[in-house]
């Protein structure tokens, strides 16, 4: 079977057993979307305009909001469209742009999450050399390593994947997925093995940094007053997201690999968009209601609107 882009389809079977209330689910998918969208947009758009929050710390929060919109961007318009139609096609380069998106979302959030564990390390276990080592280059450098090293990495999957031909073209998932597209190749799969290895020693070894570096921030953190409530409020977020990011991320990638095809779809279709719809949503909550600065700035900027609004 060629990987045609002009003739060549896919089959998405994932809201096969979804008939009825197809309606409600785009309701509050479309809700769900536009809430994420417009969360994720307000805090990025503080953070740009007030002065007082360029510092490292938001910076990088803000590159995890812009992370959160790709994701969700890259999985909600396709499954809204499915919910409005019969037929769940999707044309093979449409999937692999899709699968390129949700492949690079989920590589930069590890990569987003590292970075900020480093800037939280600098700041509370070397505080008085925070701003020496956190120069303007250094957060520049680190912001380009998030999303190179992410494309990097994604590029190089589904390059793998392009050149492998394929003996159906059946997904049984709700969206484009590399590893659903794998396992219709026709060939020997053992080099996507590999790379899957690789991808698993990289994300242990990021995770690994994560937890020295908090074992560090912990320690330190326990010895003032003022160290504890600064882990409070901007380190307890970062472990909110790093856990349930990866917890969610490890149930996908473990129940399609290793899940039996006649398990429930509804289970699979949970496990598979769980962390494509939660943490981009769950992140610009607990960082704006965690970080006092920047909640009080949301709270102020939409006030403002709505006396503008009612004095006109």
């Amino acid at each position: 079977m060629e990987n045609s882009s002009r003739e060549f389809m896919f089959v998405l079977h994932g809201l096969n057993e979804t008939t009825t209330n197809r309606h409600i689910y785009f309701a509050f998918g479309l809700l769900v979307y536009i809430m994420t969208l417009f969360i994720n947009l307000s805090l990025i758009l503080i953070v740009i305009l007030d002065k007082t929050l360029r510092e490292p710390m938001y910076l990088f929060i803000c590159n995890l909001f812009m992370n959160g919109i790709c994701g969700a961007s890259a999985f909600y318009p396709k499954i809204l469209a499915d919910l409005l139609t019969d037929s769940h096609i999707v044309s093979y380069t449409a999937c692999l742009i899709q699968i390129y998106f949700i492949f690079c979302y989920a590589m930069s959030e590890f990569s987003c999450l590292t970075v900020m564990a480093y800037d939280r390390y600098v700041a509370i276990c070397k505080p008085l050399e925070y701003l020496c080592i956190m120069t303007h280059q250094k957060v520049v450098k680190l912001l380009a390593f998030s999303w190179l090293f992410s494309l990097l990495q994604t590029s190089i999957g589904v390059g793998l994947t392009v050149r492998m031909p394929l003996c159906g073209n059946d997904i049984e998932k709700l969206y484009c997925s590399n590893w659903e597209v794998v396992k219709l190749f026709c060939s020997d799969m053992s080099i996507m093995d590999i790379y899957g290895d690789f991808l698993i020693l990289s994300h242990v070894s990021q995770i690994t940094f994560i937890i020295v570096s908090y074992i560090h921030i912990i320690r330190a953190s326990l010895q003032t007053k003022t160290g504890r409530t600064k882990f409070m409020q901007t380190c307890l977020p970062h472990l909110i997201s790093l856990t349930y990011f990866t917890f969610s991320l490890l149930f996908d990638v473990m129940y399609a690999r290793h899940s039996k095809s006649q398990g429930p779809q509804a289970l699979h279709n949970i496990m598979g968009m769980e962390f494509l719809v939660v943490p981009p949503l769950l992140n610009p909550v607990i960082y704006g209601m965690k970080l006092t600065q920047m909640r009080h700035q949301f709270v102020k900027m939409y006030i403002t609107k709505i006396k503008a609004v009612r004095q006109g």
